[in-house]
């Protein structure tokens, strides 16, 4: 598989010396939309646009089809995959009417670009901003072209930096302060440089907001909290909602494209899917989307999975759910509804009354196959399938997860139902199978937390190394 034997053909990476933590994980989660479904266009200025995308979309998703062998990619067609990125997320903060370009002075393509940073001292904000010029595009092409002649400059040790300025001026700075919750609190953390939510958001979804819910929350007396405003290109899954500690919205979980980036507590990794598919939802999925989304719409707790009796009944209007008054009552006893008690109440109840209950048990297993790249280089064997005369290289780090949902719907019948597949699966990775997989042992890194956040009750397996998000 070319992912694993040439993770830096695959990721077209971005090569830095620094910058924030998010940012080149956001980049470089772009960069995978182009080569894995827009490799035929690399040269095509126009490709970034949304209105090409969107036809693209519905081809690729129709015909499950995705680029997997990197073989015949170019050094040209990877850096206009970073290019298309780089105008992509540009745009997006420009609301799609401008792009801001911040590039260092006298720095030039005809240069050596590390030849001639050296010349330059920047100790202070100050400083940088002596040797700081910026142009503004209302061309996507003429943005490209700029980019695409400059791209040195931002492979350099302040490329990172300097695309994290131009995504910010693009935005506008009164609209990035206007964006968040608190404009006192910096947006890129100490000490070790690290990306807030808000500039991670910024170039997912064009805007600074710094919670990863859906749209906004009211906390009432004109007070309100920002998230997500519409969907997305690439999504987003983090560690913390595992722990409990927030709640990711359906804009960030279900992307147009099977690309997330992911989040841990110190470090941002992205995973990503061949096929668009792995998105389709069941019946029994669809249904279990809709009512957590309503059950949401009506969550004023911050994520903490918990509404008020009135909140309730509009949900269940909303639904079209009909419990017994006894099961009623006991739900709203104590003035608040948990969600994993509702969960709970919705297993026992039938299908036609709103539930979740499903006699025939008609609906297959969901299997597919999921990449997880991490930037952070580490020793590895070169030419670790050869024995002896390896020696440890420094590369980034891609690992292949076979991924099982099951159909069941209680923790028993889930853990019964994964010692007991044994059956074999399908043999084409990209395609999703409602064939039993092979039996592997179900696996656990933190990785599997994340991605059960947006597949609950998955079921993962790898080989080789732990898969890592830090």
């Amino acid at each position: 598989n070319k992912f694993s034997s040439d993770p830096e053909t695959a990721m077209g990476l971005v090569q830095h010396e620094g910058g924030p933590c998010g940012v080149l994980a956001t980049v470089q989660a772009y960069v995978l939309k182009y080569l894995l479904f827009f490799s035929d266009n690399l040269g095509n200025p126009e490709v970034s646009d949304p209105s090409f995308a969107l036809g693209q979309r519905r081809f690729y998703q129709s015909s499950f089809a995705a680029r997997d062998d990197f073989s015949s990619l170019t050094e040209d067609g990877k850096t206009r995959a970073l290019v298309h990125a780089m105008v992509e997320i540009l745009f997006l903060c420009g609301t799609g009417k401008r792009a801001v370009v911040a590039f260092i002075g006298g720095v030039i393509r005809e240069q050596k670009v590390d030849a001639a940073l050296e010349g330059i001292s920047v100790e202070s904000a100050i400083d940088f901003q002596k040797v700081l010029r910026i142009i503004t595009f209302t061309s996507r092409k003429d943005a490209f072209n700029m980019l695409l002649a400059n791209i040195p400059l931002f492979r350099s040790r302040l490329g990172a930096m300097l695309f994290l300025i131009s995504s910010l001026l693009s935005r506008g700075l009164d609209c990035i302060q206007a964006d968040r919750d608190d404009p006192s609190q910096p947006l890129v953390t100490a000490p070790f440089g690290h990306a807030s939510q808000e500039i991670v958001n910024l170039l997912l979804c064009g805007e600074a907001v710094p919670n990863v819910f859906d749209g906004k929350m009211d906390l009432g007396g004109g007070m309100s909290l920002k998230g997500i405003p519409s969907d997305v290109e690439v999504g987003f899954l983090t560690l913390l909602e595992s722990l409990n500690l927030c709640k990711v919205g359906q804009y960030l979980k279900c992307p147009k494209w099977p690309i997330w980036v992911v989040g841990s507590e110190s470090h941002y990794t992205v995973l990503f899917a061949l096929n668009p598919n792995v998105q389709e939802e069941n019946e029994l999925e669809e249904r279990e989307s809709k009512i957590r989304r309503a059950f949401d719409a009506q969550d004023q707790s911050g994520g903490g999975g918990f509404i008020a009796v009135e909140g309730f009944q509009q949900v269940l209007r909303d639904t079209d759910i009909t419990f017994p008054s006894d099961k009623l009552d006991d739900l709203c006893n104590a003035g608040v509804i948990v969600w994993s008690e509702f969960w709970q109440a919705l297993l026992q109840l039938d299908k036609r009354a709103g539930g979740m209950k499903d006699p025939t048990g008609l609906m297959g297993k969901k299997q597919f196959t999921i990449y997880h790249f991490n930037g952070i280089a580490k020793s590895v064997l070169n030419g670790s399938g050869n024995t002896g005369g390896s020696t440890p290289i420094q590369r980034p780090r891609i690992c292949k997860l076979n991924v099982s949902v099951p159909p069941r719907w209680t923790q028993d019948e889930y853990l019964a139902d994964v010692v007991s597949s044994s059956a074999s699966g399908s043999k084409n990775d990209s395609v999703l199978s409602l064939a039993p997989p092979v039996q592997t042992a179900c696996q656990h890194a933190p990785l599997v937390d994340c991605i059960r956040t947006r597949w609950p009750r998955a079921a993962c397996s790898w080989s080789g190394d732990v898969p890592s998000i830090v």
